[in-house]
């Protein structure tokens, strides 16, 4: 396993690092024991850090987190994050006196004494903008509730508000090979800056794994199912904003980023992997077969210059003005 800093804040994380969306809830069916076995298998592959939220199964994400690291609280680090269970359009919602709730709820799932890195959670940009809510974090971060704050954002608009407070410490984004505007200006920026990178849904829901046809159907509980026309949250959350069966046809469209690696998956990941501005990639799991998957992207070959620019030729040229919702 290889490590980078997270920014500034002195966590040096695994590169290949997991969220827990799909084993707190929202993708399918879960089994704890299942989810259990992947989590232990992934911390004795050397990664140290697990991304997760309060909403996340209702904070079942973090209770598993719980059990799996006992024991090991010094050696792991857990993101997790907020709002979202609250009034997201109501400023009441990041006082003092609602952010601690939350925090301490999460404290108590999560069975520790600190979290390691609280993230506001795709709030609206409007808050983001007032900055009151960074007032609040730095509170907390005085108290010794968390050890460092960052954003989850849904835009390229909403990180660079976020660059303007200086106790911003990461930004987490969706990036992939269907979604790469934000290392136009957004990554050299948090870079310069010493600001983490975290990217979340680096296979945009799957479909970058090459296995999903036109046809390919998912469970009523599945946001694959439920938003992907962005009917519950962002539509972006889903599928990187592309219509399902766009988005099926633009992976067909990518299936020789595959020669000479092991798969599509990884390659996508490792595609991801070659920008040294990103300080580690969070893909999901639901059991240690997936994790195993992901993991391998780190011997993958890295791609060449020219490979590099059929990607970004790709990107602009097919995909861009097919993304939907704020970017």
């Amino acid at each position: 396993m290889q490590y980078r800093q997270l920014g500034s804040s002195g966590m040096n994380i695994s590169e290949i690092s997991f969220g827990t969306w799909a084993i707190g809830g929202s993708w399918g069916k879960t089994d704890d024991k299942t989810s259990l076995e992947a989590l232990a298998h992934a911390m004795d592959a050397g990664v140290n850090f697990f991304d997760t939220a309060d909403v996340y199964g209702s904070g079942h994400s973090e209770e598993l987190l719980a059990k799996a690291t006992k024991g090991r609280e010094d050696e792991i680090y857990i993101a997790t994050k907020f709002c979202r269970a609250g009034n997201l359009q109501d400023p009441a919602n990041y006082s003092y006196d609602s952010v601690a709730g939350f925090c301490e709820a999460s404290l108590k799932r999560l069975g520790r004494e600190r979290i390691d890195l609280y993230q506001v959670h795709c709030p609206p940009t409007d808050i983001m903008r007032s900055g009151e809510v960074f007032g609040v974090l730095d509170r907390l971060k005085r108290e010794g509730k968390i050890r460092e704050y960052g954003v989850s954002v849904e835009s390229v608009e909403e990180g660079l508000i976020c660059l303007q407070y200086p106790g911003v410490r990461a930004l987490q984004v969706i990036f992939n090979l269907f979604r790469q505007k934000p290392a136009e200006e957004l990554f050299p920026k948090a870079h310069a800056q010493g600001v983490g990178i975290l990217v979340r849904l680096p296979l945009a829901s799957g479909l970058l794994a090459g296995k999903f046809t036109a046809s390919t159907s998912f469970e009523a509980d599945d946001h694959r199912n439920f938003n992907r026309n962005g009917d519950s949250f962002n539509v972006g959350e889903t599928f990187a904003g592309l219509v399902f069966q766009k988005g099926v046809e633009l992976a067909d469209e990518l299936r020789w980023i595959a020669e000479g690696r092991t798969n599509m998956a990884g390659a996508a990941l490792r595609w991801i992997l070659d920008n040294p501005q990103i300080s580690c990639i969070i893909p999901g799991f639901r059991n240690t077969a997936q994790v195993e998957d992901n993991l391998r992207a780190a011997a993958e070959p890295s791609f060449t210059a020219a490979e590099l620019e059929k990607l970004r030729s790709f990107y602009e040229r097919e995909v861009r003005d097919h993304i939907r919702g704020p970017y």
